[in-house]
């Protein structure tokens, strides 16, 4: 069974954000060991400037590091869009060829620091909308679900 290990930065606030999590780490877990690691956001004032916002993407990059193993996917606004269908098929392509973990790293409100965008195997985009990063979390929970679904050949995927 593969491992998929979700590494975020900064805590779900709003109950129904956790409560949709919830549901689909419980959904995935029929699937793969789901593991959910949530790491603290670095404290920046009111209205950071480019180098205060550098040194805390930094400072959250050393913890994202450390969480890090196997595959990973970054999710990042330059980063590539694929279907839920090309996003399954990779999932399957890793299995076949061993890879027993993923880990998707999602960062803070501003993004994450370059190395972990360099240190990634893929960078992956769900959209070219912009999304708060706690609901970034809920959709990528669903998108995993639904790609173990298509793996599975069941309904859940229309």
């Amino acid at each position: 069974m593969m491992q998929v290990r979700l590494v975020t930065v900064g805590k779900l606030k709003e109950q129904y954000l956790r409560e949709a999590c919830a549901e689909y780490a419980k959904r995935i877990g029929r699937f793969a060991k789901l593991q959910i690691l949530e790491l603290e956001e670095a404290r920046l004032p009111e209205n950071p400037g480019e180098k205060e916002i550098a040194q805390a993407l930094e400072a959250e990059a050393s913890a994202i590091e450390k969480a890090c193993a196997g595959y990973v996917i970054a999710l990042c606004i330059e980063g590539k869009q694929q279907k839920s269908e090309a996003f399954a098929g990779l999932l399957t392509r890793l299995g076949v060829q061993g890879q027993g973990t993923v880990t998707l790293v999602i960062g803070s409100s501003f993004g994450l620091a370059e190395r972990i965008k360099r240190r990634a195997d893929l960078r992956l985009s769900m959209s070219e909308m912009t999304f708060p990063h706690q609901l970034a979390r809920v959709m990528l929970l669903e998108q995993l679900y639904r790609a173990f679904q298509i793996q599975a050949g069941g309904k859940y995927h229309k």
